[in-house]
């Protein structure tokens, strides 16, 4: 599936683009489904096994930041798991034994969809290897203007940073401490029906949609069969090889990888977005309320 420039872009940045990956009909569905989501939230007031709600949602006025493992939820999303292009893009990259980990949507809605803030994913699960990445699923047009995703090119190869404040973990790193150089970030953009494939390790992040225009990027966890996770899967043994979209499993392979653990947990707990919340220092601005009309 993916060309041999590719795979070495992929190894260098840490991050690829890939066209077209899925036809116009899958992403009319995925739209179709995400708007039924959007609009039986109305009868939602808090965050729940589902929903993740801006924090200006309300029942009249529906705000949904995101859909938690919508795969659970839909079948149009849970097809993807085992979309074959999807799949022949992580066996370019990682060879036949690929493992489904979990999913969510990120709704970027335009003009208010809430910024992430910079983190690596490692830091949130942490593998005896690092073959892993979120392979996003372009729902719509992305441009730099309606807050794609950004990504620092070769931080995959780089060190594991502190995602903590206060002693608790907190899923953000702390832009004063001037660790990274985050002008140097490249976005992922493209057409929808593009996916985006970015390293385990990357660090990346996205501002608030300021546009006219949503920004759907439905996010797959994926990770070769050989890499298991730190922390355990308290699910067992069975579930977790249900998770094998292609080949076969494999037993752990452990790499000379740094490591740090996502503990004492963060004390907002559902989202990115609620761990986050126990950042001290944002990086991106917050996106302005819009003003009613009179």
């Amino acid at each position: 599936m993916l060309s041999r420039a590719q795979i070495d872009e992929y190894n260098d940045i840490g991050a690829i683009v890939v066209p077209d990956v899925l036809s116009a009909g899958d992403v009319a569905r995925l739209r179709a489904a995400t708007d039924m989501f959007v609009h039986r939230a109305r009868e939602v007031r808090t965050h729940d096994a589902i929903y993740d709600l801006e924090d200006s949602h309300t029942p009249e006025n529906p705000r949904v930041r995101r859909i938690k493992a919508p795969h659970l939820h839909h079948p149009d999303y849970a097809a993807l798991v085992r979309h074959p292009g999807i799949v022949a893009v992580l066996q370019s990259l990682w060879g036949p034994n690929i493992r489904f980990d979990t999913a969510k949507l990120n709704m970027k809605s335009a003009g208010y969809g809430a910024a992430v803030e910079w983190h690596q994913d490692w830091a949130f699960y942490p593998h005896t290897n690092d073959d892993l990445a979120a392979v996003g699923v372009m729902m719509d047009d992305m441009a730099e203007e309606n807050g794609p995703l950004l990504v620092i090119p070769g931080s995959h190869r780089g060190p594991v940073y502190d995602h903590h404040a206060d002693g608790r973990f907190c899923g953000a790193m702390d832009p004063a401490r001037g660790e990274v150089d985050f002008s140097r970030a490249v976005p992922l953009t493209g057409r929808a029906g593009s996916i985006t494939v970015h390293h385990v390790r990357a660090v990346h992040g996205s501002a608030p949609n300021l546009s006219a225009r949503d920004r759907r990027l439905l996010l797959l966890q994926f990770r070769t069969a050989d890499a298991w996770p730190l922390l355990g899967f308290p699910a067992g043994i069975a579930a977790y090889d249900a998770l094998m979209v292609a080949g076969a499993p494999q037993e752990p392979r452990l790499a000379p990888v740094p490591v740090r653990m996502p503990l004492p947990p963060a004390e907002h707990q559902g989202s990115i977005y609620e761990n986050q919340k126990g950042a001290g220092r944002r990086y991106f601005a917050a996106a302005p309320e819009p003003v009613a009309a009179i």
